[in-house]
């Protein structure tokens, strides 16, 4: 299930405010600067601190990757 485009234009972590990277076929937005993800259930995206999923260096790099490689675009500049 897809996020909505009005709603990704919006998206921003709830810790540093920054965008994020959406993860489409993961289902998860990503925040670089914090090596963060925050999954996205049954549509809903959990945009919770406490329920986001730190990423290791190996994870983050392989994201890093796909991000240019898959033309993956911020929420938001």
């Amino acid at each position: 299930m897809s996020l909505d485009s009005k709603l990704l234009e919006i998206l921003a972590c709830p810790e540093d405010k920054g965008p994020l990277f959406y993860f489409h076929s993961d289902a998860f937005l990503y925040n670089p600067r914090l090596h963060r993800k925050y999954l996205v259930r049954d549509g809903i995206p959990v945009m919770l601190v406490e329920e986001s999923v730190a990423v290791d260096a190996a994870e983050h790099t392989e994201l890093e990757r796909r991000i240019v490689a898959e033309s993956i675009h911020p929420t938001f500049v």
